[in-house]
């Protein structure tokens, strides 16, 4: 009872005002900028067609707001907001108009998922492998030399070493596609193929995620634990002769492993902010470039679409990890 009186309960009440919270701003800032999607509509138009009559103009544009829903005012917009999302309608897209924002965001989720999840996760191994082994083992010269680079690349930001991975593996030895996510004009099936063309268009935007994201994760590894390495329970256990190995796996990883796992939680629920660069510059088709286009033409559904699963994906996984924290941690289930 304690459990659920003390815990449980605060955390879902701090789960439900975060989501609304984040949902509201959401909602309000894209309407609170400059840009008006019905008068990019309109750009667009003029561009492509010459010039427009003023009075037809008009007539369009506020044609175009009662077809976005954006006749109504403010308050009334937020409303109808909440009431299509319980029932998980954004809309239709501003410019892709009539498309449904969840189309379009179901259509390009797949493949940011495939590439973010997979790096994010397998950047989370291979650095808390590597940082762990490196503040336990420190005496050993290629751990250092793992070190030394994961201090070279950390920081490095996300479109420089994407521009260089480019120049190397596009120009310079061209053996991998630097743009997209297929050839075009291929079809997509599940034949072993069409999967083989996706891995190889995938495999330089997920390098060079790998790579950032394992320095981050090792750096902040290593850091946790060396604190670790230093506590009384390890060096009694040093004392007690226990085994390096044991005393390594038991002792330091696995008290080093649990602001770990809450960082993995996090960066699992933030991918869409690592997408957006890295897709815009290898114009793969995820879920962070559908969003670049749908602030560069002030859609405010789609925008509102995507935040909304990053920020109840975000949300969500802090809930379910801070649920699942006392199977980590036994300290919590005693107090």
């Amino acid at each position: 009872m304690k459990f659920v009186t003390r815990y449980l309960v605060p955390r879902l009440i701090q789960y439900c005002l975060v989501v609304f919270v984040g949902l509201t701003v959401v909602f309000f800032v894209p309407r609170l900028m400059p840009s008006d999607p019905v008068l990019q509509t309109l750009y667009v138009i003029t561009a492509q067609s010459g010039s427009i009559n003023p009075e037809a103009a008009e007539e369009m544009a506020n044609t175009m707001r009662g077809l976005y829903g954006l006749e109504a005012g403010l308050l009334e917009q937020y409303g109808l907001f909440w009431k299509r999302l319980f029932t998980g309608d954004f809309g239709p897209s501003f410019f892709m108009f009539p498309t449904p924002v969840t189309q379009l965001i179901g259509k390009h989720l797949l493949w940011t998922i495939g590439l973010l999840v997979t790096t994010t996760v397998l950047s989370w191994v291979i650095g808390n492998i590597l940082g762990g082994l490196t503040a336990y083992f420190s005496r050993f010269r290629l751990l250092k030399v793992f070190d030394t680079l994961a201090m070279f690349i950390r920081p490095i930001p996300y479109y420089i070493m994407a521009l260089v991975l480019i120049i190397a593996f596009g120009y310079l030895v061209p053996i991998f596609p630097i743009r997209g996510g297929f050839p075009i004009g291929v079809r997509i099936a599940f034949t072993w193929r069409t999967i083989w063309l996706i891995l190889k268009h995938g495999f330089l935007p997920a390098l060079s995620l790998t790579l950032l994201g394992s320095a981050v994760w090792h750096q902040m590894m290593r850091l946790v634990a060396q604190g670790v390495k230093d506590e009384d329970y390890v060096q009694y256990a040093k004392i007690a002769s226990i085994k390096e190995r044991i005393i390594f796996r038991r002792y330091v990883m696995r008290n080093a492993m649990l602001p770990q796992i809450t960082g993995l939680t996090i960066a699992l629920g933030e991918i869409f902010s690592g997408a957006l660069i890295v897709e815009i510059v290898f114009s793969y088709p995820g879920i962070g470039h559908l969003l670049f286009r749908a602030i560069l033409g002030g859609d405010y559904n789609l925008i509102m679409g995507i935040a909304t699963i990053s920020i109840v994906a975000i949300a969500t996984g802090v809930l379910i990890i801070d649920l699942l924290y006392p199977l980590f941690d036994p300290r919590i289930r005693y107090r």
